[in-house]
């Protein structure tokens, strides 16, 4: 069979394209390893439930708070306003997405992506069956690569893409205690904990995130040389959850800063990871690869209907229109911020603010930069400033 698109890859992005693509009619072939589950917190806002029909079965937990914990244990409770954030297990939530787009039409592919071919007769998508172990080539017109944060295609056919900066996450996913219970006496499953700490992460931050029945422990660092299993112990013991059981260890990178090109100029367009959407600071990136999974379906059926390769543009064009202002802010907050525990103090110090509060959260809830009060912006970025310069003290809030 002739595929108009073949997606590599069936994690939320790919899965999302290959759904979005299936149903618009196209031919699509959507390949995934099969198996691996992604290390990750699981958080999915309002905004992704209602764009990508998420049913409520899905949500394993519903957070009403996040808190925020300082190196010196000082800690901040962000509560959210008329809304929760969503949590998905990443195994039942990744293969719901695969067979939804296998319901809207797509082919289901079980293997490992080798390389792309061309000849006289198009562009050849070479892959390993998992089943058989043989090579198998399928011809198609275009190619989504959304095969994660060292994506292969990436690497082999858009610039840049074997050049993405990311951190390495470790998580693991453990039964969670029953709230409020002897050494786990400040566990909350509806309250998310976000710990930033040197000793923890130099240079991101550890959580420990409610999954229902389950609880995610782990934490980030693009630093080389820090032992992700030891410190996600060390995360551990201090929140009373040594003794809790392990499920299963994840581990994976995280890109944090989408690529200046996201296609090759002829016949492939990346998505998800594979583009570097993972949202600076926040390390969110489900909402973010869904929404890149649809951008570039929506630029693989443009060059479908056009015939012009350089359609295929569009697809970080629309991304970056709406999220490019979101992800500048969230860098210059990770720069800032996250580069010693003075700093780290700090930013736990501004999220004490109630305005801080309410503009970061309507702005994650709602995936858009929110205008405030003139006189709000202004208190804010004055203490910004104090807390920048170290004119005042790090627990000065």
């Amino acid at each position: 069979m002739t595929y108009d698109v073949f997606v590599v890859g069936g994690g939320p992005s790919g899965a999302t394209a290959a759904e979005d693509l299936a149903r618009a009619g196209k031919r699509v072939a959507m390949l995934d390893r099969d198996g691996r589950i992604k290390p990750c917190g699981g958080a999915v806002p309002p905004r992704a439930i209602q764009d990508f029909a998420i049913p409520d079965d899905l949500i394993v937990a519903k957070v009403s708070t996040a808190r925020m914990i300082s190196p010196t244990g000082r800690s901040v409770d962000i509560h959210i306003e008329n809304g929760y954030v969503g949590m998905v297990d990443r195994e039942h939530f990744d293969e719901f997405l695969r067979v939804r787009a296998v319901q809207a039409g797509a082919d289901r592919l079980t293997g490992t992506y080798l390389r792309i071919e061309r000849d006289s007769a198009g562009t050849h998508v070479v892959w390993r069956d998992k089943a058989s172990g043989e090579e198998r080539r399928s011809l198609t017109k275009l190619i989504i690569g959304a095969d994660g944060a060292r994506s292969v295609v990436a690497r082999d056919e858009v610039p840049g893409g074997d050049t993405i900066p990311y951190v390495i996450a470790y998580h693991e996913i453990i039964k969670a205690p029953e709230a409020m219970a002897a050494a786990n006496a400040d566990y909350d499953p509806g309250r998310c904990d976000v710990i930033y700490d040197g000793r923890i992460s130099p240079d991101f931050y550890g959580w420990v995130f409610p999954h229902g029945a389950q609880a995610s422990v782990g934490m980030g660092t693009g630093i080389d040389g820090v032992n992700l299993k030891e410190a996600t112990a060390a995360l551990r013991a201090s929140a009373g959850l040594t003794a809790c059981e392990t499920i299963r260890r994840e581990g994976a990178p995280i890109p944090l800063k989408p690529l200046d090109r996201w296609d090759n100029g002829r016949d492939v367009v990346l998505a998800g990871d594979a583009a570097g959407v993972v949202a600076p600071s926040s390390g969110e990136g489900i909402y973010y690869a869904m929404l890149g999974g649809r951008v570039a379906a929506t630029a693989a059926q443009a060059a479908l209907a056009s015939g012009k390769a350089r359609d295929l543009k569009l697809a970080r064009k629309l991304f970056m229109k709406d999220n490019k202002t979101v992800f500048k802010v969230l860098r210059s907050m990770q720069d800032a911020y996250y580069k010693s525990d003075d700093r780290r103090e700090r930013f736990v110090s501004l999220c004490h603010d109630i305005d801080v509060q309410k503009l970061t959260f309507e702005a994650y809830m709602n995936k858009k930069l929110v205008a405030a009060r003139p006189l709000a912006h202004l208190k804010i970025g004055v203490k910004n400033v104090a807390h920048l310069m170290g004119w005042v003290k790090p627990s000065w809030t």
